[in-house]
C-alpha cells in the first residue's frame, strides 16, 4: 500500500481551507481523508469514516470541544469539510457511562450535540471515535485485512501479523456496543497504533493527521504482505459449455426474472431493476469455481456490503449459446430458490426480533454468472454500479482469503442485524423515486434538436437514457454513435445497452431529416436515401427493441416522430413525408402485432418545431414565401403559439406514462386542423 503523502499537498491544502475560514486540524482532516477515501482498496461508496478532536467557536464565540466526523452520505474520496460535522465532544463522552443505549437515542443525541442543526446526521461509529482519546482516527475496511480477519482463525492470524501494534476488537455491530467494547481494548492497550475490528475492518490512531495516516498504510501493508507469501491455487474451474452467450443475451433474460411482479398494472407496472455487467480473468475464475456454491454463499467480506447487495449472490447456471430458452428456465428455477431461501432466511431472524421487521423484497442485487461474469443489479444505474463495485472486492477478498485458508464472514443472524438495520434502512429509503426510475430509454437522434429536449426530459423524469446518433461526441450521458440507416449498427447498439443496463423499456425512434422536391421530379436516389431514414432506420430501431422487450418479457413502449407531413403533406415535401407516413403505419403495425405481448407504439405528430427538423434556413425560406415573419410563421397556428422541442419532448414523456395507450398519435403544433388524426 503507497504512502501518499506529500508535504507540499498538505500545506496547499492548509491555505486552501484557511482562505474559506477553516482551520489546519479540519484542512488535514480533509486531505487525508480524501487519500485513503481515494484508495479502492480501502473504501468503497461511503465506506469508512474519520475525524478529528479540535475547537471550534459555539453560537456566543467561545472556544469548545468537538469532534469533526465524516457524516452520513459524505464519500470519503471526494469530501469537503462541510461533510466532517462538528459535534460537541464532551456530551458525547459522558455517554461512556451508560450500560446501554437505543441506535435512535444514540443519533438523536448526536443530532442534539451538533453545531449546526442543518449538517449531516454524524456517522453511526462517531461515538467509537469520540470515547477513543486519539486527536486523528481513520477508519478502513481495507481487502487485505478483511482477507486476514475473514477466516476461521482470523484473530490468531492477525495477532500474528501485527503483533503488539495493533489491539484486537471481536465482532460487534457497529453502535454504542461496539464504541463501549473497543473503548475497554483500547484503554487495556493505550500504546497500539490501530485497532483491528475483526470481520469489519480496522482503525489508526494518531496525534497528527499524518501519524494516523500513514499507520494505516503501514498497518494494511503488513496484511498485505501476509497475504502475498500465499500461493495456494484456488477455484479450480467447474465444467462449462464450450460456448456462453453474451451479456447483451443473458442479461434481458435475467432482467425480466428479477422484476418484480406487479399486483395491479400488469407487466408495465413489474417493479424493475438496472445492471452493471463486470467481467475479467480474476471475476471468470470466481464465478467459475467448481465450489463457488460454497464460497460464494458465506456472506458479505464485512458487514457494512449487506446493506447494498444482500447477504449472498443468486448463481445464475452457465448460458449456452444457442441455448438461452433452457438458460431462461434454469436462471428462473435458481432464482425461486434464492427467493424462496430469503424468505426462510427473514422468518427465522424476524421470529428472533423484540420488535418484528418488515420484510424487504428477496431480489438479489448480485448475480454470478458462470463462464460470463457477475451482474450488480439496483434501482439505478448508479445502485447497480455500487453493488457491482462491492461484488468485485468480494472476489479479491474471498480469492486472497482462500489462498491464505478458508473465507469465512460474520454469522447469519449477524448479517441480518445489518440487513435490517434501522438507520441504514431510513437512509436508504429516504428519496422518493421518480415516475420512470429504473426504466430504460433510448433516444435515437438524441445530440439535437428533438431528440436532445426528449433525451433531458426522460432524464428528468428519472429514466437510464442512452443516446443514438451519428454525432455523440457532445453529449453528456451515456451514448453510443450509430447510423441508423446501417441494421448491424443498430443491432450492435442495443446489444451495448442490454450489456450496459440490463436491457431496454422505453424506445423513442426519433432520428430523421427533411429532404424536399416535387415528387415527379426528385430524384430517385434522394427519395431512396430519405426512406432509408425516415422509414428503414424506425423499422431497424423498432426490430431491435422487440427483439430485448421480448426477451424481458416486461412489455414496453415504442415511440415514434411521425410528423404532421405524415397525415397533412406540404408542397414540395413530398420525399420526406411518404417515408414518415410509412412510418406512422408502421407504428399502428406495431401496436397491433405486439399488444399481445404488453408493447405499447404510439407515435407523435409534430409541426413547425424549430431546432428540430425544421432548420432556421428553412423557417426563413418558408415564412418569406408566405409573406410572412418568422414569428408569425412559427406562431400560425389555432393557438398562436409557437410549439418548442421542449414541447414535443413532453408529449413523448406523456405517452411513455400512458400505460394504457397504444396505437394512438399525439398531436403537437399548436392547433393544424388539416393535419388532426380522424
Amino acid at each position: 500500500m503507497d504512502n501518499l503523502w506529500s508535504d507540499q499537498d498538505a500545506k496547499a491544502a492548509i491555505a486552501q481551507h484557511a482562505a474559506k475560514g477553516i482551520g489546519e486540524d479540519l484542512a488535514l482532516r480533509v486531505y487525508t481523508t480524501r487519500l485513503l477515501g481515494g484508495e479502492p482498496r480501502l473504501v468503497l461508496h461511503g465506506g469508512g469514516n474519520t475525524s478529528v478532536k479540535t475547537r471550534l467557536p459555539d453560537i456566543t464565540g467561545s472556544a469548545i470541544d468537538v469532534l469533526c466526523v465524516k457524516g452520513s452520505g459524505w464519500d470519503m474520496g471526494t469530501i469537503e469539510a462541510p461533510g466532517l460535522p462538528a459535534v460537541r465532544l464532551d456530551p458525547l463522552r459522558e455517554l461512556r457511562s451508560l450500560q446501554a443505549l437505543s441506535d435512535e437515542d444514540m443519533v438523536n443525541v448526536q443530532r442534539t450535540n451538533l453545531l449546526d442543526s442543518k449538517a449531516p446526521n454524524p456517522s453511526v461509529e462517531t461515538l467509537l471515535h469520540a470515547f477513543l482519546p486519539h486527536k486523528f482516527i481513520d477508519h478502513t475496511h481495507s481487502n487485505a485485512v478483511l482477507s486476514l480477519t475473514d477466516q476461521p482463525d482470523g484473530e490468531a492470524l492477525a495477532r500474528d501479523v501485527f503483533g503488539r501494534r495493533a489491539a484486537l476488537v471481536p465482532y460487534v455491530m457497529p453502535g454504542f456496543a461496539l464504541a463501549k467494547k473497543t473503548d475497554e481494548i483500547a484503554r487495556a492497550n493505550p500504546d497500539v497504533e490501530g485497532l483491528v475490528l475483526l470481520k469489519h475492518g480496522i482503525f489508526s490512531m494518531g496525534a497528527t493527521a499524518e501519524e494516523a495516516y500513514v499507520r494505516m498504510i503501514d498497518l494494511v501493508t503488513l496484511a498485505e504482505k501476509r497475504l502475498a507469501r500465499e500461493t495456494r491455487k484456488i477455484f479450480p474451474g467447474a465444467t462449462l459449455p464450450k460456448d456462453i452467450a453474451s451479456a447483451a443475451e443473458v442479461a434481458p433474460i435475467l432482467r425480466g426474472l428479477l422484476s418484480q411482479p406487479a399486483k395491479a398494472g400488469g407487466r408495465e407496472a413489474a417493479q424493475r431493476f438496472v445492471f452493471e455487467f463486470r467481467t475479467g480473468p480474476d471475476i471468470l475464475a470466481y464465478v467459475g469455481g467448481k465450489e463457488i456454491a460454497r464460497y460464494s454463499q458465506q456472506g458479505p467480506v464485512t458487514p457494512d456490503h449487506a446493506i447494498r447487495t444482500k447477504g449472498v449472490p443468486l448463481v445464475a447456471p452457465a448460458p449456452q449459446a444457442g441455448k438461452l430458452d433452457l438458460f431462461a428456465k434454469e436462471a428462473k428455477a435458481a432464482l425461486d430458490s434464492y427467493v424462496g431461501a430469503y424468505h426462510a432466511y427473514f422468518a427465522r431472524h424476524n421470529a428472533q426480533q423484540l420488535v418484528p421487521k418488515k420484510e424487504l423484497d428477496p431480489i438479489p442485487r448480485v448475480v454470478l454468472v458462470p463462464g460470463l461474469g457477475l451482474f450488480g443489479v439496483g434501482n439505478s444505474s448508479k445502485d447497480a454500479k455500487i453493488a457491482a463495485d462491492l461484488a468485485e472486492t468480494t472476489v479479491a477478498v474471498v480469492a486472497d482469503a482462500e489462498r491464505l485458508g478458508t473465507y469465512q464472514c460474520i454469522p447469519e443472524p449477524d448479517i441480518f442485524d445489518i440487513e435490517y438495520w434501522s438507520l441504514e434502512q431510513a437512509k436508504l429509503s429516504a428519496a422518493a423515486e421518480k415516475p420512470l426510475a429504473r426504466r430504460i430509454a433510448v433516444v435515437t437522434g438524441g445530440a439535437s434538436g428533438i431528440g436532445a429536449a426528449t433525451a433531458a426530459a426522460f432524464a428528468r423524469e428519472g429514466a437510464e437514457v442512452a443516446v443514438l446518433d451519428r454525432d455523440v461526441s457532445k453529449v453528456k450521458g451515456f451514448a453510443i454513435a450509430c447510423d441508423v440507416t446501417d441494421p448491424k449498427a443498430v443491432r450492435a447498439a442495443f446489444d451495448k445497452i442490454a450489456a450496459t443496463y440490463g436491457g431496454v423499456d422505453i424506445v423513442i425512434s426519433n432520428a430523421g431529416a427533411a429532404w424536399q422536391g416535387k415528387i415527379g421530379e426528385v430524384d430517385e436516389a434522394v427519395l431512396r436515401q430519405s426512406f432509408e431514414l425516415n422509414f428503414w432506420a424506425h423499422q431497424s430501431v423498432a426490430q431491435n427493441a422487440v427483439r430485448v422487450l421480448k426477451a424481458q418479457g416486461l412489455g414496453g413502449c415504442l415511440l415514434f416522430n411521425a410528423s404532421k407531413q405524415a397525415v397533412n403533406p406540404g408542397t414540395d415535401f413530398g420525399p420526406y413525408g411518404l417515408p414518415k407516413a410509412a412510418t406512422l403505419f408502421l407504428s399502428r403495425q406495431y401496436a397491433l402485432d405486439y399488444g399481445s405481448d404488453g408493447i405499447r407504439s404510439n407515435a407523435v405528430n409534430a409541426d413547425r418545431i424549430r431546432s428540430g427538423l425544421l432548420t432556421d434556413d428553412m423557417i426563413a425560406q418558408r415564412s418569406k414565401a408566405r409573406g410572412l415573419s418568422e414569428a408569425d410563421y412559427m406562431g400560425g397556428n389555432l393557438l398562436g403559439l409557437e410549439v418548442t422541442a421542449d414541447d414535443v419532448a413532453q408529449a413523448f414523456v406523456s405517452l411513455a406514462k400512458a400505460a394504457k395507450t397504444t396505437g394512438a398519435v399525439i398531436t403537437v403544433d399548436g392547433g393544424n386542423i388539416a393535419a388532426a388524426l380522424r
